[in-house]
C-alpha cells in the first residue's frame, strides 16, 4: 500500500497543527500506524503509534500535547500537536507496519512510509 501525508506547513509558536494520513489499499485495521519526525542531520524519531487495537502510545517529548487518532473507515491516521514549540519543527512522516500487534518504536520496523510533510513553526 502507499501512504500519503498532509497538513504540514508554518505554524506560529502556541498554534494547533493536525496532520493526516491517507492509506491506500485493503486490510488498513490490520496495521499498526505510527508518526515520525526527523530534522535535517539527524535520525528520524517516533512520535507517536495507534495500535490495531485501537490504543496509543506516545514519546515522551509528546506526551500531554500529541494525540494520535486512526479512523479505518477512511483508512487514515491523524496527529494533532497542540501548544506547538520550536523543537515541534521538522518533516514528519506517517508509517505503517503489521508484523506486530504491539508498539513498535524502531524505525526500521516499519515497511511503509509516507512522503513527509514539512511542520515550521514560527515564534
Amino acid at each position: 500500500g502507499q501512504l500519503q501525508a498532509f497538513g504540514g506547513g508554518l505554524v506560529q509558536v502556541g498554534g494547533l497543527l493536525r496532520l493526516s494520513c491517507t492509506a491506500s489499499g485493503r486490510d488498513f485495521s490490520t496495521y499498526g500506524m505510527a508518526w515520525f519526525r526527523q530534522v535535517p542531520g539527524k535520525e528520524r524519531n517516533f512520535v507517536a503509534a495507534a495500535l490495531q487495537s485501537g490504543g496509543t502510545t506516545y514519546a515522551d517529548s509528546g506526551k500531554g500535547r500529541f494525540t494520535i487518532s486512526r479512523d479505518n473507515a477512511k483508512n487514515t491516521v491523524s496527529l494533532q500537536i497542540d501548544s506547538v514549540e520550536p523543537d515541534d519543527t521538522a518533516v514528519y512522516y506517517c508509517a505503517a507496519q503489521r508484523k506486530y500487534t504491539r508498539v513498535v518504536f524502531s524505525r526500521e520496523m516499519y515497511d511503509y512510509w509516507g512522503q513527509g510533510t514539512q511542520v515550521t513553526v514560527s515564534s
